[in-house]
C-alpha cells in the first residue's frame, strides 16, 4: 500500500511538471514576428512538395492560416509594409508612403530611416545615418515596451535597414542591419554608442567572407525546378556579365561587382539574418524574462533577388528552398530553447511580386512599360504652353508627380486647378489607368476602388501633388519592378504559430493593419496610438 502511494505521488508530480511544460503561459514569454519580403501568397503552395516538414509545411500545417490577407493602399514597398505591419496604420496615418519621398517646398529627398543627425555604430560607412523618426506613431513594440514599463526587451533585425528600424519601433532596446561596406552588422547612436560585445563577436566571424567565398548551386537537381521556368530565359535581369545562370561563383560576384553588398543578393543573406537573429535570441535572453520580449524579423534576400530574377526563375525558387531549411532551423531552435507554447509566431510578406511584362505578353495578357521620362518630359512642355515660361513640374517619383509650388504660387495661380490639369492630362498616356489630384484626395471620401486606395496611401505633408496609377502588369521603363494596388502585390501570406494558436484556415478578407491589434489583444495592452485594424476574431476568440 505504501508503495502504491509513493508510486500516486511520483505520477501527480511528474504530470504536474509535464503540465507547466506544455501549457501555455497567460501571455507569450516571446512574440516573433517573421517578414519575408516580397514573398507572394502563391510561394507558399508553388513550391510546397520541395519543402521540408519543419519550415513553411510546419506553421501552415499546425498554425492558424488567413489566406485571404491583403494590403489596401497603393504603394506597396519595402519600408512601408513594415510600418503597416508594425503600426497597424495606414500609410496616410503612419507617414512612411514610400522608401523615400520629395520634401515639398524644399525639394529634398527623404529616405523612410534616414536621419542626418545620427552616426554609424560599428562601421566607418554612413549607412548607420537611420532612425524611426520619421514613423509618425507607435509601433507595437512600443506598446509592449510602454505597458511593461521598459521591462520587455524590443528587438529588430534585417539586411536592410528600414526593415529592421520600422518594425521595432522608437523604443526598441536595438535594431541590427547589414553594412554593405564592411559586411558586419550595425546600428545606429540613436540605440546606442557601441555594439554590445556579442555583436563584436559575431562580426569578428566574418560570415559575409564565409558565405561569399561558396558557390552557389541549385539545391536540389535543376531538373526538378519545374514550377519555374529554364534557368536561361529573357525575362531576368540577373546579376549581369552574363552571370545569369547557375552555378554561381559568389566571390567572382562580391570581386568583380558589389563587394559585400553582393550577399544581400544571394540566398545566404537569409542565412547569416537567421543566424544573427538565434545570436540576439541567446546573447540578450530574449523570452528568460518577467514580460514578453519582441523580436521582429525581417528577411530582405528574396526582395533583392525577386528584383533581379523575377517569380518565374530557378534562382527565386531555390532561394525560397534554402529559406525553408532556414526557418526550420529558427523554429526548431526556439522550440527548443523557448518551448513552442511559450512563443508567438507570425509570418507575413511586406508585399508581393508581378511577373515581367513581356513573360505576361507572351502568354497574350496585356502588360507593358509606361514611359515616365517622354511622359513627364511632354507634361512639362504641356504646362509651358497653358501658363508660360518656367519649371512647372518639380520632380516625379514613385508614381507621384511633384509640382513647383513656389512657382504655382508667384505666378498666383490656383494650386488644385493646376493639380486637376494635370491629372487630366496623364490620363492620356499609354499604361495610365487613373490619374487623381491631391486636392481630390483630401476633399473626397472613398470606400473602395483604386481611388480607396490612392487616398490610403496619401499623406499631405509627404506625398505628391498628382498620383498616377498605371494599368496591371505594367512598370515604367527604367524601373524593373513597380509596386501597385494589384492583387499580385498585395496579395501576401499571413500565417501565426505557437503559443495558443490552434490549427484552422480563415478565409475572410483580413486587412494587414489587423496584425498589431491582434497581437495587442492577446496582450492586454492598448493598441499602436494611430490603429485602424481590428483583431482577428478568429484567433483571439
Amino acid at each position: 500500500m505504501k508503495h502504491a502511494f509513493f508510486f500516486l505521488l511520483i505520477l501527480i508530480f511528474s504530470v504536474h511538471v509535464f503540465a507547466q511544460k506544455t501549457v501555455p503561459p497567460e501571455r507569450p514569454k516571446l512574440i516573433v514576428g517573421i517578414v519575408v519580403e516580397q514573398m507572394r501568397y502563391d510561394y507558399l503552395f508553388k513550391y510546397w512538395d520541395k519543402y521540408s516538414e519543419d519550415g513553411f509545411k510546419k506553421l501552415v500545417s499546425q498554425g492558424a492560416s488567413c489566406i485571404n490577407a491583403n494590403y489596401n493602399y497603393h504603394l506597396t514597398q519595402s519600408g512601408v509594409g513594415h510600418a503597416t505591419i508594425a503600426t497597424g496604420a495606414l500609410p496616410a496615418q503612419h507617414g512612411i508612403v514610400s522608401l523615400e519621398w520629395n520634401l515639398g517646398l524644399k525639394d529634398k529627398k527623404i529616405y523612410c530611416a534616414g536621419d542626418e543627425q545620427e552616426k554609424t555604430v560599428g562601421s566607418t560607412s554612413f549607412e548607420g545615418k537611420r532612425s524611426p523618426r520619421n514613423l509618425m506613431v507607435s509601433t507595437i513594440g512600443d506598446e509592449i515596451k510602454l505597458a511593461s514599463m521598459k521591462k520587455s526587451k524590443v528587438f529588430g533585425v534585417s539586411l536592410r535597414d528600414c526593415s529592421s528600424i520600422l518594425l521595432a519601433g522608437h523604443t526598441a532596446n536595438g535594431a541590427y542591419w547589414y553594412d554593405t561596406k564592411t559586411g558586419n552588422w550595425i546600428t545606429s547612436t540613436y540605440y546606442t554608442d557601441a555594439l554590445p560585445s556579442w555583436v563584436d563577436e559575431f562580426n569578428n566571424k566574418m560570415y559575409a567572407d564565409v558565405y561569399l567565398g561558396k558557390q552557389w548551386n541549385t539545391l536540389q537537381p535543376i531538373a526538378s525546378y519545374t514550377e519555374s521556368l529554364s534557368d536561361k530565359n529573357i525575362y531576368e535581369e540577373g546579376y549581369g556579365d552574363e552571370m545569369n545562370v547557375f552555378p554561381y561563383d559568389l566571390q567572382r560576384l562580391k570581386k568583380k561587382m558589389w563587394d559585400y553588398k553582393a550577399l544581400r543578393y544571394t540566398p545566404f543573406g537569409n542565412t547569416m539574418t537567421k543566424d544573427f537573429a538565434i545570436t540576439t535570441i541567446v546573447s540578450e535572453k530574449l523570452g528568460k524574462g518577467s514580460s514578453t520580449d519582441y523580436l521582429a524579423l525581417s528577411f530582405s534576400a528574396t526582395d533583392y533577388l525577386g528584383d533581379l530574377f523575377g517569380p518565374t526563375s530557378v534562382e527565386v525558387e531555390d532561394t525560397y528552398l534554402r529559406l525553408d531549411q532556414d526557418l526550420a532551423h529558427f523554429i526548431t531552435f526556439i522550440e527548443n530553447e523557448i518551448g513552442k507554447q511559450n512563443v508567438l509566431i507570425y509570418l507575413t510578406s511586406d508585399h508581393g511580386a508581378p511577373y515581367h511584362p513581356k513573360f505576361m505578353e507572351s502568354q497574350k495578357i496585356p502588360a507593358g512599360t509606361f514611359n515616365n521620362k517622354t511622359s513627364i518630359s511632354v507634361l512639362k512642355a504641356y504646362l509651358k504652353a497653358v501658363y508660360g515660361r518656367g519649371e512647372w513640374v518639380s520632380h516625379y517619383s514613385e508614381q507621384q508627380i511633384f509640382l513647383n509650388r513656389n512657382l504655382i504660387e508667384d505666378s498666383k495661380l490656383s494650386l488644385p486647378e493646376v493639380q486637376n490639369k494635370v491629372a487630366q492630362f496623364m490620363v492620356q498616356f499609354a499604361g495610365v489607368s487613373s490619374a487623381i489630384s491631391a486636392d481630390n484626395l483630401q476633399k473626397g471620401s472613398y470606400s473602395r476602388g483604386i481611388y480607396a486606395k490612392l487616398q490610403n496611401s496619401y499623406n499631405q505633408k509627404r506625398s505628391g501633388d498628382v498620383f498616377i496609377c498605371l494599368e496591371p502588369n505594367w512598370v515604367e521603363n527604367d524601373i524593373q519592378v513597380i509596386h501597385t494596388s494589384y492583387n499580385y502585390d498585395t496579395h501576401v501570406p499571413l500565417v501565426w504559430y505557437g503559443w495558443k494558436i490552434g490549427r484552422k484556415t480563415i478565409s475572410r478578407n483580413i486587412d494587414m493593419t489587423d496584425i498589431a491589434p491582434t497581437i495587442s489583444t492577446f496582450m492586454d495592452i492598448p493598441y499602436p496610438n494611430a490603429c485602424s485594424g481590428t483583431p482577428i476574431k478568429e484567433i483571439v476568440e
